[in-house]
């Protein structure tokens, strides 16, 4: 009996081990441009087999583009804020959707943040097990003397 217990805990560990952490998105609607709403996922380039959506552009750029674009914080030199953008990449490497998950305390700017990171160009496409997906990313971000660093 007690033999069985064991083997059967030591085929249940090893089931776990090799188990792959995916986090899927319930999406509520269809999105325009969406491969499959049923299929969109927030990868994890630390775990196997999944590689983040990579932008055209590097943080710093996209860091350099916020700050010279965004004209309110030109306007507001010593503004303090926090927020987070949301974004879906589709499986052809498109952002079809751009939205505030935590607003900043002005709307004029973070419609301003939006067109920017709107502006980015096309994206390679995130990709689980080989196979590319719709998926989704956060940038979080903190407005310290009217400037953007991601946090």
């Amino acid at each position: 009996m007690k033999k069985i217990i064991f083997t059967l805990l030591i085929a249940f560990a090893g089931l776990t081990a090799s188990a792959q952490f995916v986090a899927k998105l319930e999406m509520k609607e269809a999105i325009p441009g969406i491969c499959d709403k049923n299929e969109v996922y927030a990868l994890f380039p630390s775990l196997d087999g999944q590689e983040e959506a990579v932008c055209p552009i590097t943080k710093e750029e996209i860091l350099k583009r916020l700050n010279s674009e965004c004209q309110f914080l030109k306007d507001n030199p010593k503004y303090k804020d926090k927020g987070m953008i949301g974004l879906i990449i589709n499986c052809e490497g498109e952002v079809i959707q751009c939205k505030m998950d935590n607003e900043t305390k002005t709307p004029e700017l973070d419609r301003q943040i939006e067109a920017v990171f709107n502006s980015l160009g096309e994206w390679k496409a995130g990709k689980l097990n080989g196979n590319q997906v719709d998926s989704s990313m956060l940038f979080s971000f903190t407005i310290k003397k009217g400037k953007i660093s991601f946090g």
